[in-house]
């Protein structure tokens, strides 16, 4: 049987409207052009002395919109039986009769929304389950129907009136998404088999209940347990899609497969990926549209991490095997044909987590399978995540991916987290506070606190250090090993009856990540675990064979995770390179971390192998990288000589000339490409304002702007104040690579010259309002007049450029301004609108005497 809650769902709108629209009364001519709100009850066309559909009418129209309902259910689907769907219809005549004694007026129904004004009209007129004797089926059928019409109603309201379309902007555009959105789906959507329903929620029960809760680092130590619910832990964050000679453009994360069916999406570690990618799962799979995410209804969602579909000797599986190579414990109910049927329909969300986390060997069979896939089942969503240099730029052009990158935490998104962590801890808010005022004033912390999952970490160390934090990335590891490793049982009150010590633990782990840097992989089989650990296990006087070895790490360590069954990972790729990089050093395999210099999945484990060393270990290391000769290189081993505690001064002067030949850069195109070499590995060797003359200092900010991450934002700040109208240039122009609001806030209001700003969107426009406008504005792409006169502060404007063709309109408008003198149209403007400007106005255009 199908589910009776997706039955109303399958009535288009072209079914419905018309049957809405009878329960209301005709409106005359103007009905449209109100300049305020009307009661519902004086709309509807069932009461009153001028009525044309009686309350029997009512019924009809109830028993039409059940009988087409039940008309789109297949054979052997109906969800009640012919006794309960009259009672469905009476239960749904009442409900709709209702409309003629609500009291509440039109725009105040459209503020309530579909479900809300649904619960309105049941709550109104009294409709009970017992009443009507209804099943739970019959119930949920009801519901269904109820909010559908409530949908239609709406949007009917939002269509007659002016006034509704002025006040409920954002209600009116959301009601029209939702609505289209149903009928794109039903375009889709064949009838579903009762086999195939039952299994859809069954399989979206599964989805909630594995990706619905997020496991948060730290927090087990205080509160017992390490896992948010997803609703409470999740963080919307920005996506930014550069496109060249277009600016860059930003998205709630959570949007990008509304702009986009196919999405290649870059992040650093710990930056948010993986969570979001269980948001999106969790929310096509809750069939209760709440998220208000429309382009995700009636989906079917696949999470497919690549380290775990990508197997040693193995194919990558295709759409039948998706869920038994992910481990899905419902696999095995899987209707036959059922994965295929989903995509063929268009209705699949593929969400392909790790690009990066499979050998570079692999990543081409993944392109062709990823090709393969998406021209054989058109019209499905696609969304793909990967460390930033996993693959090139433009690696999935061809099968039409858009790549956008997921930006780090912003302040606010910091400050958030921060206050989130301490109230599940149960912590004195207080001490969040404290932690939020060290890390904004230390830059290493700053530097550190940019993705949930080192924020995690700096609030457990914070709290169980009692204020103090390290101030470096080893020390922090350090720290946050010695509470998982050592103290985090005594936390947590647990007395392990053969807790090994924290040094043998070290080593044990350390084991395992080398073996899977070297391997270039991000997990590893459990019986290659029990291997390597029980080879190690006698040379470390260890009683027990490694199988019990195993077992007492992935317990007590808090390090290792089982993602999926005999699948062994760590908690996150970081404490894997830095135990890695402590055997590497232990091992003397410094040829291998050397020669693996032009990786950027190895960067992390070369700098702290550098902290690691020896100093005459690591002035080697340092030495060979400066004379490689590359880019990367001299910025490594400049990155490098920070984290070595002991250089003599000879190797440390040959790094200082290694980087001297890249910083500062001479052109445009240096410094692009010192950005794109090192990113936040140059932007710390970068000189400040007071360093470099006005040529330079130009070169820099461009630089800085390159990298494009909070660090880089917090490091231009130094330039604001400077003098030279290119430098201040520099800044205003590369506002859109940031948050616009931040980089408003914390650079344009403070440059002194005021240069042009060019804006994108309304957004920009906001940006600009909320720090008192801006006197030069550059308007790049189709722009609405309202927008302008809305969002610019009128007196501030003085030179104006529009560079996309002006509306219909005209330019009339612009005499809002009354301070505007320069207006720069890169389109035609005519004689006549030219001679309508105000005369104060002077105009270059094409067609302008000017030019």
């Amino acid at each position: 049987m199908v589910d009776p809650s997706a039955l109303g769902a399958r009535l288009a709108s072209s079914a419905v409207a018309p049957l809405v629209k009878k329960l209301f009364v005709k409106d005359q001519p103007g009905a449209a052009l109100v300049t305020k709100p009307v009661r519902i009850s004086g709309l509807v066309s069932f009461k009153g002395e001028k009525k044309n559909v009686t309350p029997k009418d009512v019924e009809k129209i109830a028993d039409e919109l059940v009988r087409r309902a039940l008309k789109a259910a297949g054979p052997g689907e109906l969800p009640v039986d012919a006794g309960e769907a009259v009672a469905v219809r009476t239960a749904l005549a009442r409900s709709l009769a209702a409309l003629g004694t609500l009291t509440i007026e039109d725009y105040e129904a459209v503020a309530l929304g579909p479900d809300e004004f649904a619960r309105t009209l049941r709550s109104q007129s009294a409709v009970t389950v017992a009443t009507f004797a209804l099943s739970r089926d019959a119930e949920l059928f009801l519901d269904r129907l109820l909010h559908t019409a409530s949908l239609h109603i709406l949007n009917f309201f939002t269509q007659r009136s002016t006034y509704i379309a002025r006040q409920q902007t954002q209600q009116s555009r959301q009601l029209a998404q939702l609505v289209k959105a149903v009928d794109v789906l039903l375009e889709r959507l064949p009838s579903q088999s009762a086999e195939d329903a039952a299994f859809e929620a069954q399989y979206a029960s599964y989805i909630a209940s594995h990706h619905g809760t997020l496991t948060i680092y730290g927090l087990d130590v205080y509160s017992g347990t390490s896992e948010w619910p997803l609703d409470t832990a999740y963080l919307s964050l920005e996506a930014t899609r550069d496109r060249p000679g277009e600016g860059a453009t930003q998205v709630a994360a959570e949007q990008v497969l509304a702009q986009h069916d196919h999405v290649l999406l870059r992040g650093v570690a710990g930056s948010g990926k993986t969570t979001l990618v269980q948001w999106l799962a969790v929310t096509a799979a809750d069939r209760t549209y709440e998220h208000g995410l429309t382009h995700l209804i009636g989906r079917v969602p696949f999470v497919l991490p690549m380290r775990r579909i990508v197997r040693p000797g193995s194919e990558l599986p295709i759409p039948a095997d998706f869920l038994s190579a992910v481990g899905c414990l419902v696999a095995g109910g899987q209707p036959s044909g059922w994965v295929d049927r989903v995509l063929r329909a268009g209705r699949g969300v593929l969400l392909v987590d790790g690009l990066d986390e499979i050998s570079e060997d692999r990543r081409e069979s993944a392109k062709r399978w990823l090709r393969d896939l998406t021209r054989t089942f058109p019209g499905n969503l696609w969304l793909i995540t990967t460390r930033p240099s996993a693959v090139p730029d433009r690696w999935l052009d061809t099968t039409g991916f858009a790549e956008l990158t997921l930006s780090p935490m912003t302040r606010d998104d910091v400050g958030t987290f921060v206050r989130r962590w301490h109230r599940a801890a149960d912590a004195d808010e207080g001490i969040g506070t404290a932690l939020l005022e060290a890390v904004w004033g230390a830059s290493e912390l700053n530097r550190l606190a940019t993705n949930p999952l080192m924020c995690g970490m700096l609030c457990a160390l914070h709290r169980e250090r009692r204020g103090f934090l390290p101030q470096d990335r080893k020390s922090l590891y350090e720290a946050a090993l010695t509470m998982l490793l050592e103290r985090r049982d005594v936390e947590r009150d647990v007395r392990a009856t053969a807790r090994l010590p924290f040094a043998t633990q070290v080593q044990l782990l350390q084991k395992l990540a080398w073996w899977l840097i070297r391997n270039s992989r991000a997990e590893m089989d459990r019986s290659e675990a029990v291997h390597i650990l029980g080879e190690a296990a006698p040379s470390m006087n260890l009683d027990g064979c490694g199988e019990e070895v195993y077992g007492s790490l992935l317990l007590r360590s808090g390090l290792l995770r089982e993602p999926a069954h005999g699948r062994v990972d760590f908690l996150h790729r970081t404490f894997q390179d830095y135990l890695g990089a402590r055997l590497a050093v232990q091992e003397l395999d410094f040829d291998l971390l050397l020669n693996n210099a032009d990786r950027t999945e190895w960067e992390d484990v070369i700098l702290l192998a550098v902290a690691h060393a020896r100093p005459k270990e690591a002035e080697r290391m340092l030495q060979r990288l400066v004379a490689s000769g590359t880019a990367r290189g001299k910025l490594l081993a400049a990155a490098g000589a920070a984290y070595a505690a002991e250089l003599a001064p000879a190797v440390r002067q040959g790094v200082e000339d290694g980087v001297r030949t890249l910083i500062p850069p001479q052109t445009d195109l240096q410094a692009a490409d010192l950005a794109e070499a090192g990113r936040d590995l140059a932007l710390h060797l970068l000189p400040g304002p007071d360093a470099v003359d006005d040529r330079h200092a130009r070169l820099v900010v461009v630089a800085a702007a390159k990298v494009g991450s909070p660090q880089a934002l917090h490091f231009l700040t130094r330039f604001r104040d400077h003098p030279d109208r290119w430098v201040q240039l520099s800044l205003a122009q590369h506002w859109a690579v940031f948050e616009r609001e931040l980089y408003a806030q914390d650079v344009l209001a403070h440059l002194s010259l005021r240069p042009t700003v060019t804006v994108h969107a309304p957004e920009d426009l906001r940006a600009l309002r909320a720090i008192g406008g801006w006197p030069d504005i550059h308007v790049t792409g189709a722009y609405r007049v309202e927008d302008l006169t809305e969002l610019i502060v009128p007196e501030r404007l003085i030179r104006l450029t529009l560079e996309a063709p002006h509306p219909v309109e005209g330019l009339a408008w612009l005499s809002a301004f009354p301070r505007l003198t320069e207006l720069v149209v890169h389109t035609d403007v005519s004689a006549a609108e030219a001679q309508r400007l105000p005369g104060r106005i002077r105009l270059n255009s094409p067609l302008s005497p000017g030019n």
